[in-house]
């Protein structure tokens, strides 16, 4: 069998493609270049950012060690367009993006899936902590990753049933522990290389220096910073600088704790109030997504993920104003008990038990 695997570089990757061709396929790498870091202000010294050139280059020399094929994919005015202005725009809406998720809905598992379809793979594999199985009912059903704390299932909930059926996920069954050790047997150069921790264009974490950028951020200007009563206590030096949940930086004199609770663009607002505050009860949700060869109904009971390392928790989903479940719809996703800091623009992914039902992009909390 044809597979190509999707290479960053890192440890997951390298062996993912070492375990395929131990198995006896036929193994083509090929990489995302995403970002130009000779012309964007991204510095990846520190070696924390993913898709950087040494990544690239690393990718480059496993699959030398590994005797297969290699290619570079220039996916830079995609990821720009598809991915870094859809961030900005979010950010600049008073919503919390999640960068990885979209880049995994709209390259790696589109164009990326495209191109190893255009090379007659008959599959595409990546580093991925999740699973893929094949039910007794010949579905394909995406579930959690056996080892848990590495579970990536998350921010995959935008893959449709087509794009399974051609996916691999070599790593769903093994822990990290695992991995660095297969690593070490197949003699890979990145058996003990540092994970990637921030995003691409943002190596230390921040994305305020790439908003600013944007002539839309000089426009918002400083704004108030109020309490839950509307009294302002603060300044600020743009809302999209902030985050539901947010604690430092505030620079407020308060008796307590206190969180930034909402953002405000229309007022150019950041509200602040006691962490009580950050819990509600529901969200919305729009652009479903479902992973699963299913349908979801009114009033279904599931588990609810609303960020990266949160726990998902019980909730009962709801079509809005009597509308279909399908996907592209929006949806209402009500909790047996409030959540903290339900942030716009993060994903909710829907579980049954491990197994992920598809997701949406939150718009706003209820009550």
């Amino acid at each position: 069998m044809r597979v190509v695997v999707a290479m960053s570089g890192g440890v997951d990757s390298s062996v993912a493609a070492a375990l395929l061709v131990e198995a006896g396929h036929e193994v083509i790498g090929l990489t995302m270049n995403v970002w130009d870091y000779g012309r964007d202000a991204c510095d990846t010294a520190a070696g924390r950012a993913c898709c950087s050139p040494s990544d690239i280059e690393d990718a480059r020399q496993v699959c030398r060690s590994l005797g297969i094929r290699f290619y570079p994919m220039n996916f830079r005015d995609a990821f720009r367009s598809r991915v870094v202005g859809p961030f900005i725009d979010a950010y600049l809406r008073g919503e919390t993006p999640n960068p990885c998720v979209l880049c995994n809905s709209v390259l790696k598992f589109d164009q990326l899936l495209r191109q190893a379809e255009a090379i007659e793979a008959d599959a595409m594999a990546t580093g991925h902590y999740a699973q893929l199985l094949r039910g007794e009912d010949e579905k394909i059903h995406l579930l959690r990753a056996v080892d848990r704390p590495k579970d990536q299932s998350y921010f995959l909930f935008g893959i449709t049933p087509r794009v399974a059926a051609r996916l691999l996920f070599p790593l769903g069954g093994l822990t990290k522990p695992e991995v660095r050790g297969l690593a070490e047997r197949f003699g890979l150069r990145v058996a003990a290389k540092r994970e990637s921790q921030d995003a691409c264009f943002a190596a230390d974490g921040s994305y305020a220096e790439l908003i600013a950028a944007d002539p839309r951020a000089a426009e918002t200007g400083e704004g108030d910073i109020v309490d839950l009563d509307g009294r302002v206590v603060g300044r600020h030096d743009g809302f999209w600088r902030f985050t539901i949940g947010q604690r430092r930086g505030l620079a407020v004199a308060a008796g307590e704790r206190i969180y930034v609770v909402r953002l405000e663009p229309e007022h150019n607002r950041v509200v602040i109030g006691p962490e009580t505050a950050l819990f509600r009860s529901e969200l919305t949700l729009r652009d479903l997504s479902l992973v699963a060869e299913e349908s979801l109904s009114d009033g279904m009971t599931l588990h609810c993920q609303i960020r990266s390392r949160h726990h998902a928790a019980p909730a009962t989903l709801h079509g809005l104003d009597g509308g279909p479940l399908a996907p592209g719809a929006s949806a209402r996703v009500v909790f047996e008990r409030p959540q903290s800091a339900i942030t716009p623009g993060q994903a909710a992914v829907l579980y049954r038990g491990d197994e992920v039902l598809g997701g949406g992009w939150i718009t706003e909390a209820g009550r």
